[in-house]
């Protein structure tokens, strides 16, 4: 029974943890634009990359070895 009285604070605790990382995440615009990541996978340009991604990589240059 005394357990209770260490569990109920440390569970409120992470409530409002979880609480202020889903607000970060809201504030930060995580949930803006969930459609453009689903679609970006069937335009086969490089221009709906963000400036922060590089181009994807062959495997002639991940290995380091010519052909």
């Amino acid at each position: 029974m005394e357990v209770l009285y260490l569990l109920i604070p440390m569970s409120v605790l992470l409530v409002f943890g979880l609480m202020a990382l889903f607000r970060w995440a809201l504030d930060a615009g995580q949930f803006d634009d969930l459609e453009r990541e689903g679609e970006r996978i069937l335009v086969e340009d490089l221009a709906g990359l963000d400036e922060d991604q590089a181009a994807p990589r062959t495997r002639v240059e991940q290995s380091g070895t010519a052909p």
